[in-house]
C-alpha cells in the first residue's frame, strides 16, 4: 500500500481533515497539534474524535501524524521555555491517546549558543520525563537542516539524543527530504549510501515516517526552504527515487510543500502516477 498524504490545517476538527484528505487521493496526513506559532489549543470534540475514529477505519487511513509547535524547544537556555516544551509535548500525547493511529513529531529543538553538548542531554531529559506518563504514542525526531543552532542537523545528533533516552522503544524518527540535502546528505545522487549511513548510526528500524518535500536550495545549504515536487533541486527524480526506494516503500509520506488543497491534490495524483507497481 503506498501512504501518501499531505499536511492539512486542523480548525475545522478531525473528520474535517479526514473528508478533506479523501477529496485530494490522500490515505494519511498530517496536522498541528495546537497553534504552531503560539501555544494555544482547542478544547477537545470527543463527538468529532469519535466520528472521525470510524471514518478512519472505513477508509483504511494509515498512520497519522501530529506535529508539535514550532514554539517548542525542550532545550533551551531558559528553565521557563524547557517547561513550556514538556508541558506542551505531555498535554498533546494525552490528547493523541484518543486517536487510533497516530504518531507525535517534534523538531529536537535549538541549542542558542549553548552547544549541542549541552542541549541534547536537555533533549533527553525533556522525553525521558514526557515518556514517563506512559501511553501508546511513538514520538518522532525530525531530520533538521542545520539552519542557525538546530539540533538534529546530523544522524549522529539524533543517535545521540535517542541513547540517553530511557524509552527508547517509543522513539522513531522522520525523515525529511528537503532537511537531509539541504543538511547535506546527497538523497538526490546517493540514496542508497545515505540510507547505509542511517541504518549504521540510527537503525533503519527507527525510520517511522517521511516528510516529502523538495527543496529550493542546493545540498547543503542548511536553508529549510521547501519547494513544490519536481519543482526544486531535488527534482521528479528524488522524489520517484525516494517513495520507490524498497527499503521505505513500506512508510508513509507526508508532504509539506508550499501548496493549497488544489497544488497537493495534484502532487498526490502525480507520485502515485510515479510509484512503481510492488
Amino acid at each position: 500500500m503506498f501512504y501518501i498524504g499531505c499536511h492539512l490545517s486542523s480548525s475545522k476538527g478531525y473528520l474535517a481533515m479526514g473528508k478533506e484528505a479523501v477529496k485530494l487521493g490522500a490515505n494519511v496526513f498530517q496536522f498541528f497539534t495546537r497553534n504552531p506559532r503560539g501555544g494555544s489549543v482547542k478544547a477537545l470534540d470527543l463527538a468529532d474524535i469519535e466520528k472521525y475514529n470510524a471514518f478512519h477505519a472505513e477508509h483504511h487511513f494509515g498512520t497519522l501524524v501530529a506535529h508539535a509547535p514550532y514554539t517548542m524547544n525542550p532545550c533551551a537556555a531558559k528553565e521557563d521555555l524547557r517547561e513550556f516544551a514538556r508541558n506542551t509535548m505531555k498535554e498533546d500525547l494525552a490528547r493523541l491517546e484518543l486517536l487510533p493511529d497516530v504518531m507525535l513529531n517534534f523538531h529536537p529543538g535549538s541549542h542558542v549558543k549553548q552547544g549541542t553538548e549541552i542541549a541534547i542531554p536537555l533533549i533527553a531529559d525533556a522525553l525521558n520525563d514526557i515518556l514517563s506518563a506512559g501511553g501508546k504514542t511513538t514520538i518522532l525526531l525530525e531530520t533538521m537542516a542545520g539552519k542557525g543552532s538546530e539540533v538534529g542537523r546530523s544522524f549522529e545528533e539524533l543517535r545521540a539524543i535517542i541513547d540517553r533516552t530511557e524509552q527508547k522503544e517509543r522513539l522513531g524518527v522522520c525523515l525529511d527530504t528537503c532537511h537531509v540535502y539541504d543538511g547535506g546528505y546527497d538523497i538526490l545522487n546517493d540514496l542508497d549510501g545515505v540510507l547505509r549511513e542511517f541504518d549504521e548510526i540510527i537503525g533503519l528500524e527507527r525510520l517511522k515516517a517521511i516528510h516529502l518535500n523538495d527543496s529550493k536550495n542546493p545540498m547543503g545549504s542548511h536553508k529549510d526552504r521547501h519547494e513544490k515536487i519536481g519543482e526544486g533541486t531535488l527534482g521528479l527524480a528524488g522524489a520517484a527515487n525516494v517513495i520507490n526506494h524498497p527499503k521505505l516503500l513500506h512508510l508513509p509520506f507526508y508532504l509539506e510543500t508550499p501548496n493549497e488543497a488544489e497544488g497537493y491534490a495534484r502532487e498526490i495524483a502525480l507520485l502515485k502516477g510515479l510509484r512503481k507497481a510492488e
